[in-house]
């Protein structure tokens, strides 16, 4: 009797199996999407080269490609490695969380839509803003799916492991909230200087590169002892 109950908390659930194919699906669209990035980066052709115009020249009269393939490849890095860790607590799907699963990665995949916008247009000054607003635009959206499908899941313990430290899952929830919060902004400077609101965007995702080393220590450990 023992032994059939010990083998039954062993073996997998469905709805963990789900999980495994869910990441690993997931794994594969991110890998697509970054790919792509780097379509956006040319060879320069030494018959098409402006007289005058060496091919070193010509390789640095790239670096709107070079900036959009660093940042781009940056943000969607960024969240893959959230999504991965986040998958340490997840332990169960159900219908709804495959959906917003599925919509996140779908937003994932336009990315290299607005980094080819990002290359092509932001040398021309008349263009820069709505260059931005899309980029931003964009951000802000991924933020608000990336947000609602970690807080569906840890709602309640929704979808958590049971041992899940609530401390932590609380300090996860504040830190994505952040997210759709600082990428609204940057939408909103794009109306006002396109390069700071390029810059917003690049800090948010260098900030999400290393979640726990920003929140304050005192703090954390204030938390932890109440």
């Amino acid at each position: 009797m023992d032994a059939t109950i010990a083998q039954a908390k062993d073996k997998p659930s469905g709805e963990e199996r789900q999980t495994a194919r869910l990441e690993a699906f997931s794994d594969g669209v991110f890998a697509v999407a970054i790919t792509l990035l780097v379509l956006d980066i040319k060879v320069p052709s030494l018959d098409n080269l402006p007289k005058g115009l060496t091919l070193g020249g010509a390789l640095l009269e790239e670096w709107p490609a070079y900036m959009a393939y660093f940042t781009s490849f940056l943000t969607i890095l960024i969240y893959w490695v959230n999504h991965h860790n986040l998958f340490k607590h997840i332990k169960m799907v159900d219908h709804t969380f495959l959906l917003l699963n599925g919509l996140l990665l779908m937003t994932i995949t336009v990315i290299p839509f607005p980094t080819s916008l990002l290359v092509a247009y932001i040398r021309q000054p008349e263009e820069q803003q709505i260059v931005a607003l899309v980029y931003s635009g964009t951000s802000v959206v991924l933020a608000l799916i990336f947000f609602f499908f970690w807080s569906y899941a840890a709602a309640n313990n929704r979808l958590l492991s049971d041992g899940a430290d609530q401390k932590e899952m609380r300090n996860l929830t504040n830190q994505y909230r952040l997210g759709p919060l600082v990428n609204s902004v940057a939408f909103v400077l794009a109306f006002v200087n396109a390069w700071l609101s390029f810059s917003v965007c690049l800090l948010l995702a260098l900030f999400f590169a290393f979640p726990r080393s920003i929140i304050p220590t005192a703090k954390r450990e204030a938390a932890e002892d109440e």
